[in-house]
């Protein structure tokens, strides 16, 4: 809460309007928000813990916890796409002057996963697929009867798929950087931004990622315009003992083939090992409602693993 608290301050102001109460700073309403993400609780619950806590509240110079309004008024404020991007910025700075960032020797690791858009116990999912799987075996039966309403329901939930996508320091496990949306389609576009924000933030030398950031234009954008060297299997389409079309796509099928690059792209399960660290210690299903605030939630959790990682280094 400390931590997070001191660096808001660095990057935020005192308050948002000069008309407002002034009951709290945006950077003790920032901390009390990662509180609440980091132990996983409602605004009520968050509430009542900061009320229960009056020496943490000190600590940032607070005399009373704020209520839960406050704390939802402030959520959608303070996680605007550009604070969140200067509070990434920060959290790199702080790493690269303490040393900390491998990423001149380990590869940058990039990967995406999907959160669930509520909390399902394991029982309730396993009935669900059950269900889904004796609808189809209907539908094959009874044409029109459940195919359509199977289908309709799975195209509507991957529409509104939360789905997050980050660029890991494959030592240390930073994320440098992140992009949240709804939909699970293609990662491929999500490549450019990826690399673009972790680039400018660290000395990147080699990025890898598996066959979904298969393209052509994501080897240019970054061995041309970056000058980072790029590694991601070509396994895009249909299967074909064709080599793969565009220059950079043909080299990578004939290092893949003799397994040239095997201990880099070793390195990208350091991705899948930040994320389940995030699912592990913050949750996999969001608590927000509204695709916005969904997409904001997804990178409060970003910026609680980085805050957390940084107060583990402190304490090590």
């Amino acid at each position: 809460m400390r931590v997070a608290y001191h660096l808001a301050r660095r990057l935020l102001p005192e308050h948002s309007c000069k008309f407002s109460r002034h009951d709290f700073t945006l950077a003790q309403l920032f901390a009390c928000l990662v509180v609440r993400e980091q132990f996983g609780l409602s605004y009520r619950r968050a509430e009542a813990l900061l009320a229960d806590s009056p020496a943490w509240l000190a600590d940032i110079g607070l005399t009373k916890a704020p209520d839960h309004n406050t704390l939802w008024r402030a959520f959608e404020s303070l996680l605007k796409a550009h604070r969140c991007q200067r509070m990434l910025d920060l959290l790199a700075e702080l790493f690269v002057k303490a040393k900390l960032l491998t990423v001149r020797r380990k590869p940058l690791a990039i990967d995406s996963t999907c959160f669930e858009h509520r909390h399902r116990s394991g029982h309730y999912d396993r009935r669900c697929r059950g269900m889904t799987s004796e609808s189809a075996t209907d539908a094959r039966k009874r044409p029109g009867k459940w195919g359509a309403s199977v289908n309709a329901a799975r195209s509507r939930n991957l529409r509104r798929m939360p789905k997050l996508a980050i660029a890991v320091d494959a030592g240390c496990h930073l994320i440098l950087s992140a992009t949240a949306r709804l939909g699970n389609g293609s990662d491929a576009p999500d490549f450019d931004d990826l690399l673009f924000h972790a680039w400018r933030r660290a000395n990147v030398k080699v990025v890898v990622a598996d066959a979904g950031y298969d393209s052509e234009s994501n080897h240019r954008i970054a061995r041309q315009d970056m000058g980072v060297r790029s590694i991601i299997p070509p396994g895009i389409g249909r299967p074909t003992s064709k080599p793969p079309s565009g220059r950079w796509r043909r080299l990578m099928a004939k290092r893949f083939k003799r397994k040239a690059d095997q201990n880099h792209y070793a390195q990208r399960a350091q991705s899948e090992t930040a994320h389940s660290m995030i699912k592990r210690n913050l949750g996999s299903a969001l608590r927000s409602r509204t695709p916005e605030r969904q997409k904001q939630e997804m990178m409060l959790r970003v910026l609680t693993h980085n805050i957390m990682l940084l107060c583990d280094e402190h304490e090590g």
